[in-house]
Parts: structure tokens; C-alpha cells; sequence
């Protein structure tokens, strides 16, 4: 065998890469289906909002149309 202890070493070097991957790898606490019910919220209010101010005659638009 000519490879002497570097097999060793490399395994060593790969559990440390993944013990520090696995370290922060912690997320916020926030489970999948609270994230998408809370992105939903925001966007309903977001739409109500964009609604309310269309409905105001306000249109909600930014941009001009171009004149010809």
C-alpha cells in the first residue's frame, strides 16, 4: 500500500466538513406548512390592499401608458 495514511486523513477532513455543515444547518424554527400559511397571509393582504386602492380609482399602477 502506497497511500500511506492519507485514506485516514481524508476521512478525518470529510467528518469535519460535514459536522460543520450539519452545525449550520439549524433553519429558523419554522416548520414548512406555518412558512406557506404565513406567505399566504401576506400575500392576501397584500392583493385586499392592492384591491381597496384600484377600487378607490387609484388603479394602483405606476407607469404611464405611451402616447402615439
Amino acid at each position: 500500500m502506497t497511500r500511506g495514511n492519507q485514506r485516514e486523513m481524508d476521512r478525518a477532513k470529510a467528518q469535519k466538513k460535514l459536522a460543520q455543515l450539519a452545525k449550520g444547518k439549524k433553519g429558523d424554527g419554522v416548520s414548512h406548512t406555518k412558512r406557506a400559511e404565513s406567505d399566504a397571509e401576506i400575500m392576501r393582504a397584500k392583493q385586499a390592499a392592492k384591491d381597496a386602492a384600484k377600487a378607490a380609482g387609484g388603479g394602483g399602477s405606476t407607469t404611464t401608458p405611451a402616447k402615439k
